[in-house]
C-alpha cells in the first residue's frame, strides 16, 4: 500500500509542474483524494460490500467533487488534474498511466445490464469538459480534446477533437518517414509543426510532403546503392550531405563568398540578385 502510494504521488510530479513537495501533494490533489479513496471502495465492492461502497463513494464525491462508481476498474499511475466534475461510471475501465482534466465523463448510453461504458487503454490522456459515451475502447496513448463527444472507437495512438469526435492525427508513417528524413538532412523545417507536431499550417505541410517524397527517393537511391555494391564489393555509397543555412540564403550585394538571409519581405528570391528594382 505505502509503494503505490509512493507511486501515485511520483505520478503526480511527472504530470503536473505546479506540484512542490510530496507533502502538498498529499494535502492538496483532489484527485489523489478520489483514487485513494476509489481504492478502498473498490476493495468493499468486490467483496459484497456494495452498499457501504456507494456510501463511501458518495463522501468521496462531496469531499472532492470528482465521482467514481466503486465497481469502476482503475489502473496504476492513474492522474486526476483539479477534477472538479469528472464523473466515471461503473463498468469504466482505465489502464495504467492515464490523465484526465476536469469535467470528462465515462459515461454509457444505455439502461441495459453490462457493460456500458468505455474503456481507456494505456496513457490515454482526456481533456477538460470531454465526455466519452459508450461500451466502446479508446487506444493506447491517444488523446482526446477539450469538450469533444465521443461515442465510437479509437484507434491507438490518435487525436480525437470536435463534436462529435472525429480523428484529426494519427501516427502513421508518412509522417515517421518525413520526420527521419529532416533527421537525416539536419533540417528542421520551423520546428516541423510547432507543439507536438499538431499545428496546422499549410507550410509546414508543403515541407512534409517534400520530405516524405525526398524519403521515398532515398529509398529507391539505397536500393540502387545495395545492388551496385553486389556487383562491386568495393563501391562507396557514401553519405548524405547535410542542409546547411546559408543554402536557404539570398545573394545581395555583398563581397563574394558572403550572402544574407531572407529575413525581409524586399529581399529576392533565393539564388536571385537585384539592382535598381530589376531582376538578373
Amino acid at each position: 500500500m505505502i509503494a503505490q502510494l509512493r507511486e501515485d504521488v511520483r505520478s503526480v510530479f511527472h504530470r503536473d509542474p505546479a506540484a512542490r513537495n510530496a507533502f502538498e501533494v498529499l494535502t492538496c490533489y483532489p484527485g489523489l483524494h478520489a483514487l485513494l479513496m476509489h481504492r478502498v471502495n473498490h476493495w468493499l465492492w468486490l467483496r459484497g460490500f456494495k452498499w457501504f461502497a456507494r456510501f463511501l463513494s458518495q463522501i468521496a464525491r462531496w469531499l472532492t467533487g470528482i465521482e467514481i462508481h466503486p465497481g469502476a476498474k482503475i489502473g496504476r499511475r492513474f492522474f486526476i488534474d483539479h477534477g472538479m466534475g469528472v464523473v466515471i461510471g461503473e463498468t469504466a475501465e482505465v489502464g495504467d498511466d492515464v490523465t484526465l482534466y476536469q469535467g470528462v465523463t465515462l459515461g454509457g448510453t444505455s439502461w441495459d445490464a453490462g457493460k456500458r461504458h468505455p474503456t481507456l487503454e494505456n496513457g490515454v490522456v482526456v481533456g477538460a469538459g470531454a465526455k466519452i459515451l459508450g461500451p466502446f475502447t479508446v487506444g493506447a496513448n491517444s488523446k482526446v480534446g477539450s469538450n469533444s463527444v465521443v461515442t465510437k472507437a479509437v484507434p491507438p495512438d490518435s487525436t480525437v477533437v470536435g463534436v462529435p469526435g472525429r480523428i484529426v492525427k494519427r501516427t502513421d508513417t508518412a509522417a515517421d518517414r518525413s520526420a527521419a528524413m529532416a533527421a537525416k538532412m539536419g533540417f528542421d523545417a520551423y520546428g516541423m509543426g510547432g507543439a507536438g507536431g499538431e499545428l496546422p499550417d499549410p507550410i509546414v505541410k508543403s515541407f512534409k510532403v517534400v520530405l516524405d517524397h525526398i524519403g521515398k527517393v532515398d529509398e529507391r537511391v539505397n536500393g540502387m546503392c545495395r545492388s551496385l555494391r553486389k556487383l562491386d564489393a568495393q563501391f562507396n555509397n557514401g553519405e548524405l550531405a547535410k542542409l546547411q543555412e546559408s543554402d536557404l540564403a539570398c545573394i545581395d550585394d555583398e563581397p563574394e563568398g558572403k550572402s544574407k538571409p531572407c529575413c525581409d519581405d524586399n529581399s529576392a528570391a533565393p539564388g536571385h540578385k537585384q539592382k535598381n528594382g530589376v531582376e538578373s
